[in-house]
């Protein structure tokens, strides 16, 4: 199983980050131990002084699939979910600077909060027309909505395709809309999608 994530894919995020609009979906990955299920808390790691939480619609791949087609995209998925790509910011930005890859600010044990799934059919409404919000103890921080992704998730997924197989369970993390922000000790994270609670954890 894989988890994929995309970066810089809404355009008022990306201007909070100062980070220019890509030209192509901006991918990079995550190990199976990133993962953080269950709503168990997140323990903010020694190494980084700063871990921002990044909301995010996920997608769960249900087919064997390479070298996908847009059009044929909407084949491999039927469920969506919510998660938390955490980064640790500080460090990031030293990689960034650095020209490093970004696997050590993002890929850290539990920094994937991944929520349960729910079928597209029951939320009735298409992929690119769902609204969520991060509430961050009980103040809404964070509200996203697919329709903004400067790629849509057929758009990610024909990319990633491109250069690796995609398996049933894959995972893919399609970024975060503006109003990221750092976590402390003692903070509660909520997750909704439309009128759904997908996640509710606290921060030690």
């Amino acid at each position: 199983m894989k988890i994929i994530g995309v970066g810089w894919n809404y355009p008022k995020h990306n201007d909070e980050l100062q980070a220019a609009r890509p030209e192509h979906p901006v991918i990079f990955s995550k190990p199976d131990s990133a993962l953080l299920r269950d709503n168990r808390p997140f323990y903010i790691p020694d190494f980084t002084r700063c871990v921002d939480y990044e909301t995010e619609l996920v997608v769960r791949i249900n087919r064997l699939g390479r070298g996908i087609a847009r059009k044929f995209a909407p084949r491999y998925y039927a469920e969506v979910g919510l998660g938390i790509d955490f980064t640790a910011r500080d460090l990031q930005e030293r990689l960034r600077s650095e020209g490093g890859p970004w696997e050590l600010c993002k890929a850290f044990d539990n920094s994937a909060v991944i929520s349960g799934f729910v079928p597209l059919a029951e939320l009735g409404r298409d992929i690119q027309d769902l609204h969520f919000h991060l509430m961050l103890n009980g103040q809404r921080v964070q509200e996203g909505y697919t329709g903004d992704m400067l790629f849509s998730v057929n758009e990610i997924i024909a990319f990633a395709s491109e250069y690796f197989t995609l398996r049933m369970g894959d995972l893919f993390y399609t970024g975060t809309p503006d109003g990221v922000g750092p976590v402390q000790p003692g903070d509660r994270l909520e997750g909704w999608l439309e009128d759904r609670l997908m996640f509710n954890f606290q921060v030690k």
